[in-house]
């Protein structure tokens, strides 16, 4: 996937847009990343715009951008894309009257239920199934998902991620959750809308107001962050602060454009 050796070292021009990861990319934590203020403030300075990306449906994008703003990237909500985003913008589109099932945490349920959907918990009227990352499932939500899919409701997720690392390790992601609703069931999500989806990437450009090839995503995730941006067509940066490490890149099918050792990296010597 994408091709050659990716570029190591300091990206050598300047992009119209830049996609951000959060965790791993700009921020471990509750602490930045050595650079990562300076970097963004910096290519705004220079004229660029800037979007900022998570597949967590934990917490809503204002909440994120609070986040970015205290610890000194002044961000705007409507700068972040979430899961979440990706999912109602495919609601909408997909399942504009559908009943709806959210096997989610109380977020999801207040965010689809603002957005106008009728939520119901009722088998036999659920038209769609909604999986999420959800730290209170429990037997009960998996039969009530169990017996809406047997009775025909679609499903669709937010996102991909098998496990979510945490300070001092990790928690089972939305992935677990679908895989007990699909193995039971034998249907499959029709949609899993969170990176490194198409329904993710055309989100971020319609934020960017910008094409593909104008914009570097950065991020710190092979399977993610690179496959979306190589399938979108935007250029691609692997920071080497997160998830990934240089090895991983070496035995990789995934080539991103550039292999960075932080987001500090991104900012040109010249703009040319």
């Amino acid at each position: 996937m994408s091709g050659g050796t990716p570029t190591s070292g300091q990206v050598d021009r300047r992009f119209d847009g830049y996609v951000f990861d959060l965790d791993g990319t700009l921020y471990l934590g509750d602490a930045l990343l050595p650079g990562a203020a300076e970097t963004v403030l910096a290519l705004r300075a220079m004229g660029s715009r800037t979007v900022f990306l998570t597949n967590k449906p934990l917490e809503r994008p204002s909440d994120y951008a609070a986040k970015l703003t205290r610890l000194g990237i002044p961000t705007q909500a409507s700068e972040v894309v979430s899961s979440t985003d990706a999912l109602v913008r495919y609601l909408r589109r997909n399942a504009p009257d559908a009943r709806l099932y959210p096997v989610a945490e109380p977020l999801l349920w207040d965010i689809l239920r603002e957005a106008g959907w009728e939520l119901t918990e009722d088998p036999a009227r659920i038209d769609v199934v909604v999986v999420s990352f959800d730290r209170t499932f429990d037997y009960g939500k998996l039969q009530i998902a169990f017996d809406a899919v047997r009775a025909g409701a679609r499903i669709v997720a937010t996102n991909p991620d098998a496990f979510c690392p945490m300070p001092g390790g990790a928690l089972p992601d939305c992935a677990a959750m679908l895989a007990a609703i699909e193995a039971s069931t034998g249907a499959r999500a029709e949609a899993i809308v969170g990176k490194p989806s198409p329904h993710m990437a055309a989100m971020l450009l319609d934020r960017l107001a910008l094409v593909a090839e104008r914009t570097l995503l950065v991020g710190d995730r092979l399977a993610t962050d690179m496959r979306m941006a190589i399938e979108a067509g935007m250029v691609s940066a692997l920071v080497l602060t997160g998830a990934t490490s240089r090895a991983d890149v070496e035995h990789s099918p995934i080539r991103p454009c550039y292999l960075l050792e932080s987001v500090a990296d991104l900012v040109p010597r010249v703009d040319r």
